[in-house]
């Protein structure tokens, strides 16, 4: 049996360092393979020409119990169910108007844009050392860790953003694809496993940091990367002068400083 100190160390130092017990993660070489859905922990494509390298040489597939997980980092996350807290960086893609999208199409044609959506925002994320947090109903999230994107993660967090803005057409004289508003913040967070009583696990993120991510990216226009004060500050790009407001998010005491990147 681990006790809780163990496992909260095991998590720190994957989450700082990229170091993880029991598993060697090839996260360079997966990340390199075409194909999605992917782990969320070692980015081993599922599906895709890449999936048959990943199956045949190192033996990956998805998990039994939980398809967002490999077999082999799903039994990680089992036996050191928790987390630790850490200080990352938040990004968070969410579509404008998907209700009114869904009603001018078809389901069919609606489930081919969302799924685009998904491929292209992940792709992304995986290849600027993102952890996949969650990709459910209209919303793609990622953890940018110091042990994975290193300790410049909201910068690469902002880079992600500006590139999945430009793979979905913002900018361009035809508009957008899919309408999207992005949301970026840098806070300290728990990340972790988190089981449930049917013995399925989940990495994800807890914490006040990712709830103002979250209300972030629903604040953000069309087009808009609304950067939090915190990830802007810790980022230290210069992207010359940007617009500032003051937001009153839901379930927020005070107003949150924002630097608007369009």
């Amino acid at each position: 049996m681990v006790d809780q100190n163990e496992i909260e160390q095991v998590w720190r130092t994957f989450l700082t360092t990229g170091e993880v017990r029991n598993e060697q993660v090839q996260r360079p070489i997966f990340k390199l393979l075409p194909g999605f859905p992917r782990c969320l922990i070692c980015y081993a494509p599922f599906q895709g020409l890449g999936s048959v390298v990943a199956r045949s040489l190192y033996h990956k597939q998805p998990s039994h119990l939980n398809p967002k997980l490999c077999n082999f980092c799903e039994q990680f996350a089992i036996e050191y169910s928790g987390g630790a807290e850490v200080e990352l960086s938040l990004l968070f893609a969410d579509v404008r108007g998907s209700t009114t999208l869904a009603e001018a199409m078809s389901p069919t044609e609606f489930r081919r844009l969302i799924d685009r959506f998904y491929t292209t925002t992940t792709r992304i994320m995986v290849h600027s050392d993102a952890l996949i947090d969650k990709i459910v109903g209209d919303q793609a999230a990622a953890m940018y860790v110091p042990g994975l994107a290193g300790p410049a993660h909201a910068r690469r967090a902002i880079e992600a953003g500006r590139e999945i803005l430009r793979a979905t057409g913002h900018g361009q004289p035809e508009g957008p694809w899919i309408p999207l508003g992005i949301g970026i913040h840098t806070g300290v967070a728990f990340v972790g496993a988190v089981g449930s009583d049917a013995g399925t696990v989940d990495i994800t993120v807890l914490g006040d940091a990712a709830n103002t991510a979250a209300r972030l990216s629903s604040s953000a226009g069309v087009g808009e990367i609304l950067i939090s004060d915190a990830a802007f500050r810790a980022a230290g790009l210069d992207l010359g002068k940007l617009e500032t407001r003051q937001l009153e998010l839901k379930g927020k005491t005070q107003p949150v400083l924002v630097h608007v990147l369009a």
